[in-house]
């Protein structure tokens, strides 16, 4: 078997577990009357990604096999989801807060330092085998989209996006992962005989990227812009279903679909992907993230202005865009920092990468967006007053995003030398 075909297991299978709940548990937690509780589920994910990546990928870097590290954290991960899923089982349609929220917390601290980690695995497998990883890991990295897609799907098919089974089929595919990893090629750790500082030793030597005002502004930008990221994954399901209670649209099929519409955008990110390296050696990692940060702009404004019936087509067009919007950034900012920094600190400096996007952007974007939808939709009596107060908020996000662009073409500079060979810019 193939190490590239292994690899893309390893991706499928990393992403599913996310897709199986990640899109529709906004939904869930408005039929089990929590929806006022939705920003910190989400918020959740960026808390812990302010720590927990970056504590695993010292670990990974200076002591356990970042392959094996994996299997231990997404048997963690599926273990905790599990007992959330036959937590709701059990309270039926008397869920609380605390107790769900406590085991979802403890399933996402350690899933989410596993999204980093698979990127140092493929890293290192990759280029142990003499790969060259801008050009080698997008079509393996493909795949994980695909996952995240399939797993969307079946959760919208066997009609698990309002109900807690769709923690119970996370807990099944991060369970086969955890499985899975342990079996993939060994990652070296980085043990040196050499005397080393307490910094040094504790693989805290990625914070000292910030002395570099390149990078510096990078991580900053990437923390601005990680403030989008959660946002449509929390509130856009219970936004397209909610249109189930406005007549004119009760019937449409993205109203009762929702993960279907929506998985549109992760089709997007799919094509998406195989443009990476191109656009990249073409336009340079300054003008590939304003792409991004464009298309998110796009991404909320025309969730504002769209509807299920003949608006459709915003929607629709809002979905293609969110492929540049996520892995314009995503990706492309993963590789970045591989190629920018020392392979003693790669895994350190990936979850930095994840602490300012995942973790300090994104908790501040949920929080925010819970703030917005409490004050314009969820404070609303009448079905139509809470169908402008969902428009007002995408238009409100989208003015963000916009602001963060313009600031972002005038601050960042970075010269790009299309010339190098294997690497993003010069």
């Amino acid at each position: 078997m193939g190490i590239k075909f292994r690899l893309i297991v390893m991706n499928f299978l990393q992403y599913a577990i996310w897709g199986a709940y990640l899109t529709s548990m906004g939904s869930y937690l408005v039929s089990a009357d929590l929806s006022s509780h939705i920003g910190i589920f989400y918020a959740m994910q960026g808390i812990v990604s302010i720590f927990m990546p970056a504590v695993i990928g010292i670990v990974a870097d200076r002591w356990i096999p970042a392959q094996r590290l994996l299997g231990m954290c997404h048997l963690l991960a599926a273990v905790f989801i599990g007992a959330a899923g036959y937590y709701a089982h059990s309270a039926g349609a008397g869920v609380q807060f605390g107790p769900l929220f406590a085991l979802y917390s403890f399933s996402v601290a350690f899933y989410m330092p596993t999204i980093a980690l698979s990127n140092s695995v493929a890293y290192s497998v990759l280029e142990s085998k003499g790969f060259d990883t801008v050009k080698a890991f997008p079509p393996i990295r493909v795949w994980g989209t695909v996952g995240f897609i399939c797993s969307m799907l079946v959760c919208d098919a066997a009609g698990f996006q309002t109900t807690y089974m769709q923690f119970v089929q996370c807990a099944v595919l991060g369970l086969t992962l955890a499985v899975y990893a342990m079996t993939l090629p060994n990652c070296p750790v980085s043990r040196g005989s050499e005397k080393k500082s307490v910094v040094e030793a504790l693989g805290l030597r990625a914070f000292a990227l910030f002395k570099q005002k390149k990078m510096a502004l990078f991580f900053i930008f990437s923390m601005l812009l990680g403030v989008s990221l959660q946002i449509t994954n929390g509130f856009a399901n219970p936004f397209i279903t909610s249109f189930r209670d406005v007549p004119e649209f009760a019937s449409t099929f993205g109203a009762n679909h929702a993960n279907a519409l929506i998985s549109l955008s992760q089709v997007s990110e799919t094509l998406c992907i195989l443009l990476i390296p191109f656009c990249l050696k073409r336009f340079g990692i300054k003008n590939v993230m304003l792409m991004a940060m464009f298309a998110w702009v796009l991404r909320f404004g025309l969730f504002g202005l769209g509807n299920p019936g003949g608006g459709v087509w915003m929607f629709i067009l809002s979905m293609i865009v969110y492929g540049v919007a996520f892995d314009f950034f995503n990706i492309s900012g993963s590789l970045f920092v591989n190629n920018e920094t020392d392979t003693a600190i790669r895994s350190s400096a990936q979850g930095l990468f994840m602490i300012m996007t995942n973790g300090i952007g994104a908790t501040i974007g949920t929080l925010g967006a819970q703030a917005v939808v409490d004050r314009f939709v969820y404070s609303q009596s009448s079905v139509e007053a809470m169908t402008a107060g969902w428009s007002a908020s995408w238009l409100i996000f989208a003015g963000y995003a916009l602001c963060v662009a313009i600031v972002f073409a005038l601050v960042f500079k970075y010269k790009h030398d299309p010339e190098a060979i294997g690497e993003i810019g010069h």
